[in-house]
């Protein structure tokens, strides 16, 4: 990991808390970074632990980012639920065709969906 992995929040749920950050603030990278890395909560992954990671799917990412559950998402943009459902449980993959509309779901999702509505209507 390297030192400038470790940093401090700035953002508006940072700013609200009462922590003191001065004792952080007065810390170098290098402290900053071996605190890390003995704290047993909140230690950085290794290298090994991160290839062992699954990798969320992007289908489940963009449905929580526009907050749809996923039958909703599978209606809005003509998903069948049990392919969607494999993609986010990491059953199957999607092909490229389907991972090019995701990206621009990602990109455009009201524009999708009026595209849909229009075709539909």
């Amino acid at each position: 990991m390297k030192s400038a992995d470790t940093t401090k929040r700035t953002d508006e749920r940072a700013k609200a808390s009462d922590t003191d950050w001065s004792a952080f603030d007065a810390m170098t990278e290098e402290e900053r970074h071996r605190a890390a890395l003995l704290d047993p909560d909140a230690r950085p992954m290794s290298d090994g632990e991160w290839a062992r990671m699954r990798k969320t799917p992007q289908a489940k990412i963009i449905r929580r980012a526009l907050g749809l559950t996923p039958e909703e998402f599978s209606t809005r943009y003509q998903i069948p639920l049990p392919t969607l459902a494999d993609w986010e449980d990491g059953r199957s993959q999607p092909d490229d065709p389907a991972r090019a509309y995701l990206r621009i779901i990602a990109h455009d999702p009201e524009g999708v969906q009026k595209i849909l509505k229009l075709r539909a209507g």
